[in-house]
């Protein structure tokens, strides 16, 4: 095993969430056949879960220099009858251990890349790409189960994959691979009988491919059933979906409050929510500018910057709600802009910004170039934005 590998197998080193039967203190120290014993007794009691967790890389047991045997298959014979010897095929109580193997195989697969790619030795993403096509296998295996029964089905491990998958083609951005796996579980019938957990995993990231796909709608209604159903103390993963649903809510015009924002540490947002409210173009550039490196980290930079036109919608309704008419020269709209800071800013412009709104329905009416006025409808003129994106 490489110099890296010491530094791989410590990362992985983690606490599971519940002590199993050895106190986790004991694991380190623990003889093989006293941990072929306790899966022989999982695989006895039908515990997948408990079973999983001997058999995933971040159990503390790893570290156990007495596990790890050159040829282990003697041992494992002595104790564990086929298909468990072998793990080949294991299915009765055996998702949990697909997953745990699913889950470490993407892991692995993402530290392969950046260690590889330090060393000038792979494209990132190459390990990725490898681990996306064995999770592909596992799950059209899971896909194609018609014979068993819905309680033995192997299509309750669909969801898991899928998530896994998601995790691996926003990270290698390769987003239009994720379209046949939706289809997958909008035509399931257990997409509403998975965990919850796997569920807010999945309504997460299909929420995010909304968003980039201009989606608005419906990445709100995905993104905010995750927000909602995420468990209150994974505050971190709150923040997490926050990060993407709020730009979509102000899109769709509806803005955070501060003290939102301050409670998932994202008042990044703050002035930003601040200058769309308000239709201060000035604020907005500086906001953006000042945050520039986090909303790019964040991958969102670009979706914020949509937010301009509905900045340019908030600043021109002031100007009509200022001027109480429905025929609103051209002029005043140029001074606005002029105001804002806005640059090589000239009539023309402020023609073809209007035109936009026009067009994408943030304002009901028309230019009347003869006269070099805007007419608005005397009927809600600037409709409300959900009703629009």
């Amino acid at each position: 095993m490489g110099a890296g590998c010491g530094d791989i197998l410590g990362y992985f080193a983690l606490s599971p969430s519940e002590p199993l039967h050895f106190a986790l203190s004991e694991m380190a120290h623990i003889t093989v056949n006293q941990y072929l014993q306790q899966v022989l007794e999982f695989i006895d009691s039908r515990d997948g879960d408990s079973c999983a967790e001997f058999l995933s890389f971040k159990h503390p047991h790893i570290a156990n220099r007495r596990l790890q045997l050159a040829n282990p298959e003697e041992r494992c014979q002595q104790i564990l009858e086929p298909p468990y010897d072998e793990m080949v095929a294991a299915h009765l109580r055996a998702l949990p251990i697909m997953y745990a193997v699913a889950l470490d195989l993407r892991i692995f697969a993402n530290n392969a890349d950046q260690q590889l790619g330090k060393k000038g030795k792979s494209k990132m993403g190459d390990m990725l790409e490898k681990a996306a096509e064995l999770l592909m296998s596992c799950f059209r295996v899971c896909a194609s189960d018609n014979r068993a029964g819905i309680d033995d089905s192997k299509k309750w491990g669909m969801l898991f994959l899928i998530n896994q998958l998601f995790k691996i083609y926003f990270k290698i951005n390769k987003l239009h691979l994720c379209k046949p796996l939706i289809r997958a579980i909008d035509s399931s019938s257990l997409k509403d009988e998975y965990s919850m957990a796997q569920r807010v995993t999945y309504k997460y990231y299909v929420g995010r491919k909304a968003m980039f796909d201009s989606d608005f709608k419906q990445a709100e209604e995905y993104l905010s059933f995750a927000f909602q159903h995420c468990h209150r103390s994974s505050q971190k993963n709150k923040r997490m979906i926050l990060i993407y649903l709020l730009p979509v809510k102000m899109l769709l015009g509806h803005m955070p409050t501060v003290q939102l924002l301050r409670k998932y540490d994202l008042l990044q947002f703050s002035d930003v929510t601040k200058a769309v409210g308000e239709g201060n173009l000035l604020l907005l550039n500086e906001a953006l500018a000042k945050h520039e490196a986090f909303f790019i980290r964040c991958g969102i930079f670009l979706i914020l910057e949509k937010l301009k036109i509905i900045t340019y919608r908030n600043l021109f309704k002031k100007v009509y709600l200022l001027l109480r008419t429905h025929q609103l020269p051209l002029d005043a709209f140029l001074v606005a802009l002029n105001f804002m800071q806005v640059e090589d800013v000239d009539i023309d412009e402020v023609q073809c910004i209007l035109a936009n709104l026009i067009y994408m329905g943030h304002i009901k009416g028309y230019i009347s170039h003869q006269h070099q006025k805007l007419v608005v409808s005397k009927q809600n003129p600037f409709p409300p934005l959900s009703s629009v994106c």
